[in-house]
């Protein structure tokens, strides 16, 4: 685990309910959301399309400043398509993920690299490294 430098932001909600009949509201109240089941008829999303939704931006931005680094230039097309399963197993609930990257006019083992080394400095793929099945394809 990295030893902290400086706190560069601190996101901070209030949730009331849970995933069943809750909602969540940042602290500036730009986020404010009811929460729901997958699949239910009530208005609202769910945990992991938040997750999947912080990771992709999270991720794209990873990708951008490597790229940046390498002197490689990015199309505005840059697109990651998240998908967050929530799994029950012999333990209990788990998550697993799969990110669809497309680097358009990016050669492909200059893409392999950016996607790669976006891996290793991402802040959720580091938070959930170990912890949860990661599948990154290229698309």
């Amino acid at each position: 685990m990295s030893r902290i430098a400086r706190v560069v932001y601190t996101a901070r909600t209030a949730t009331t309910g849970g995933r069943e009949n809750g909602a969540s509201r940042s602290s500036d109240g730009l986020l404010d959301i009811w929460l729901s089941m997958p699949g239910s008829a009530r208005i609202g999303t769910n945990p992991e399309q938040l997750i999947a939704a912080g990771w992709s931006a999270s991720f794209a931005s990873a990708i951008a400043s490597v790229a940046h680094k390498r002197k490689i230039t990015l199309s505005s097309g840059v697109s990651i398509d998240a998908s967050v399963d929530l799994n029950l197993g012999d333990d209990g609930y788990f998550l697993s993920t799969r990110l669809n990257v497309r680097l358009p006019g990016v050669e492909c083992n200059a893409a392999k690299a950016l996607v790669g080394e976006a891996h290793k400095i991402c802040a959720y793929s580091k938070a959930t490294r170990g912890n949860i099945e990661v599948k990154i394809k290229l698309i």
